[in-house]
């Protein structure tokens, strides 16, 4: 029996204008809450994004790529970086590699540079709700960090992940959400981990987990649930290896064809 949901965001949920049918996901929610299923948003985005598309609602939140949990609206727990851990991959990036359009992600707030460019900045905004803008990467505000987002430019910095990898080889975890955005994330701290942690706390098991995503950063958590779902669109040909079904895709509302079939159709 299929006691929790767990879905990514982008490419996943979502669909190519960041949409998703909200009408018909709301009659989903509410028999997923009538028969005590647990829906849980697991992304790599920051909790404030999440929140703008799902509003104030009954669910858990697992953002950051597994470091932030929110019980509605409230933090449930987190876990962060040693300090001067994360600055020195902040360091090597930034003075080391000359690399400045990096979203340096807290829980508090998420910051970038007031010098990057107008571009960067309007992405950034789009995806982080909670972002301010600071002088220098060198000084970071009073925060508990989780997370460093950047996109290679693989005509300037071609092995850059790789070398990140071999420099920070017992402090950092890379995972992408697709082509060459990287997240560098804490080891063991990722979507499957923080699910482990809420089943544990919830007393269920992994054979009660329904998850689907599309990219990288959804392999462990796809590899956790028994019922796992990758999405038609992916362009990770590993995922479809290990997941146990194929969702249509995000531009047809897969995930909630797909809970529809599988899951309210025998309750």
């Amino acid at each position: 029996m299929i006691r929790a949901i767990a879905v990514d965001m982008d490419g996943t949920f979502l669909d190519s204008n960041k949409q998703f049918d909200e009408a018909r996901f709301e009659t989903i929610f509410k028999k997923l809450k009538k028969h005590n299923i647990q829906f849980i948003a697991a992304s790599g985005n920051q909790y404030a994004k999440l929140k703008s598309i799902f509003g104030v609602r009954d669910m858990f939140f697992i953002s950051e790529n597994g470091a932030v949990i929110y019980n509605g609206n409230k933090l449930y727990n987190y876990r962060s970086f040693n300090r001067q851990d994360f600055q020195d991959v902040v360091d090597y990036l930034n003075s080391d590699h000359k690399m400045d359009e990096l979203i340096i992600c807290g829980v508090k707030s998420a910051y970038i540079l007031k010098s990057t460019q107008a571009t960067f900045k309007e992405d950034a905004h789009f995806y982080y709700h909670q972002l301010e803008e600071i002088d220098s990467l060198q000084h970071l505000p009073e925060d508990d960090y989780v997370k460093i987002a950047f996109n290679i430019n693989r005509d300037t910095h071609p092995h850059l992940d790789d070398e990140l990898e071999r420099a920070f080889k017992d402090t950092i975890k890379l995972v992408s959400s697709g082509h060459d955005s990287i997240d560098v994330i804490m080891p063991n701290m990722t979507k499957g981990q923080a699910l482990r942690r809420l089943l544990t706390e919830w007393g269920m098991s992994s054979t009660e987990l329904m998850a689907f995503g599309d990219a990288n950063n959804d392999k462990d958590m796809l590899e956790l649930a028994q019922f796992s779902y990758v999405m038609e669109n992916s362009n990770d040909a590993s995922l479809f290896e290990l997941a146990s079904g194929v969702a249509p895709s995000n531009d047809k509302q897969g995930v909630l064809t797909t809970i529809e079939e599988v899951v309210l159709s025998n309750i």
